[in-house]
């Protein structure tokens, strides 16, 4: 999740950069702001009047009589295409576990597990610890390494360490052994807001 994350966001920040300097070039050059401004563009810089053209003539048919050309061109369109494809298809693709088999039964005689229910379960038995006044929990993952998100509220005098600790053996162990399977968690904690109190 994370990795997919890192990878989304750094292409569209990429995409995102060079479509804000394009559009920053072509109204540059459309709004004529070189000469407004009396900035001098670099030698060969496209774009810098009204009148200029983002592609001219020449440009666009410089290398139409090479015989390269064309399956250069169509490659390169071919892998663009391609990668927007994986792209769209890893963007569809599940985030969560979907039915986990419960042990190493296979899936035709064994029992299935939904992640709506493995996540009741984990929220419903980390709100049964004492120091815990309000549980969720969300399973994430693929079937085979399930991760689970829990987001838990402590009561006011509790300590982040034991909670911690007590969600490792228990809830999170249970989980375990039910499922026959490594789940790996993170825990939010946060404190539960109270008014503070007046001495008289």
């Amino acid at each position: 999740m994370k990795r997919k994350s890192v990878v989304n966001r750094t292409l569209l920040a990429v995409a995102g950069i060079i479509l804000l300097g394009g559009g920053l070039l072509i109204l540059a050059g459309g709004f004529d702001l070189y000469r407004r401004w009396r900035m001098t563009p670099p030698d060969g810089w496209p774009l810098t009047v009204p009148a200029h053209v983002l592609l001219g003539e020449a440009d666009r048919t410089r290398w139409t009589g090479e015989g390269w050309w064309w399956p250069a061109a169509i490659a390169v369109l071919a892998i663009v295409v391609l990668f927007a494809l994986w792209w769209l298809l890893a963007q569809l693709r599940r985030s969560r576990p979907g039915p986990l088999t419960v042990g190493e039964t296979p899936t035709v005689d064994g029992v299935e597990l939904r992640e709506e229910a493995l996540s009741d379960a984990l929220a419903a038995d980390a709100r049964r610890l004492s120091a815990v006044s309000q549980a969720r929990a969300r399973v994430t993952g693929s079937s085979r390494h399930p991760e689970a998100d829990l987001d838990i509220t402590l009561s006011p005098a509790a300590e982040p360490g034991p909670v911690l600790q007590e969600l490792y053996d228990g809830p999170l162990e249970r989980a375990r052994q039910s499922t026959g399977r490594d789940l790996n968690a993170r825990a939010h904690l946060r404190a539960t807001p109270h008014k503070a109190r007046r001495a008289d």
